[in-house]
């Protein structure tokens, strides 16, 4: 379909033909594990929404970057209605996510500054749903005097959390930044293009990381959906944030391993060669 030829009002097969093009539906590592479940199969009606209004892609992204905030305000709400809150504003942050590249899309407007934005979004999300988890937990067990002294270090645990999950993100964007700065091509984001020899010891680990993807749980959503089951847990056992606060002291460490298996797979795969 040509751009100027693409109509003010178009059907569904017309946008999936423009916006979900075979090449954007099979990203390996840009699309989240939702995206063929569900996501791609309800965004296209939110972009169909979209396009027939005067928002810009990246005002799409903004409202993503809003949503994302939000779940780490959300989790400032005591109780499980906060955490509940959270993980429907996360849901609604994937479908903004899935949309603003679809209108973008469907206008021709793709840019660098949108792509700019959208980093921003996810990383300043994801640094601000532990710092507020941190601070719930902190609230939480600063009002008994029996674990006020586990409050602070448990705060800054959420602190540390913070910074190893906006580095864990990082990671990836640093491979295409030194390529780009190496004068290399860009990774396209397929399965082949990261397949790894199965014999060597890396290439079993990674296998492995497969069936059991701890890695995926440090995103927006998943992370929203394990402190609402930590504060039902909290609940449930009528001591709050006490679920939370064994979240952080579990996350953080395996967090750093994370980070150490994600440096030591970048710096032994053929990416930085």
């Amino acid at each position: 379909m040509v751009d100027g030829e693409r109509p003010k009002n178009p059907t569904l097969e017309q946008l999936r033909e423009v916006c979900q093009p075979p090449e954007v539906r099979s990203r390996r590592n840009a699309e989240h594990w939702t995206a063929e479940l569900y996501l791609r199969h309800i965004s296209i009606y939110l972009t169909a929404v979209l396009v027939r209004t005067r928002i810009s892609a990246n005002g799409v992204t903004g409202l993503m970057i809003l949503a994302g905030w939000g779940i780490s305000l959300a989790l400032l709400i005591p109780g499980i209605w906060g955490p509940l809150l959270a993980v429907v504003l996360s849901q609604l942050q994937l479908y903004f996510d899935c949309s603003d590249g679809e209108v973008a899309r469907w206008r021709s407007t793709q840019s660098p500054k949108g792509i700019f934005i959208d980093m921003v979004g996810h990383h300043t999300t994801e640094a601000l749903i532990p710092l507020a988890l941190g601070y719930r937990v902190f609230r939480e067990l600063s009002n008994s005097e029996a674990t006020y002294l586990q409050a602070w270090p448990t705060l800054f645990i959420a602190a540390c959390l913070a910074v190893l999950l906006v580095l864990n993100r990082s990671q990836s964007l640093m491979v295409h930044a030194a390529r780009g700065m190496a004068g290399l091509d860009k990774l396209p984001d397929t399965a082949a293009a990261r397949a790894v020899s199965t014999t060597t010891v890396l290439g079993r680990l990674r296998v492995l990381a497969r069936f059991l993807p701890f890695h995926k749980l440090l995103h927006a959503v998943e992370l929203s959906l394990l402190v609402l089951a930590c504060s039902v847990a909290s609940a449930i056992l009528g001591e709050p944030g006490l679920g939370e606060k064994w979240m952080i002291w579990i996350l953080c460490p395996a967090t750093i391993l994370v980070n150490i298996g994600h440096f030591v797979s970048s710096m032994a795969s053929s990416r930085l060669k």
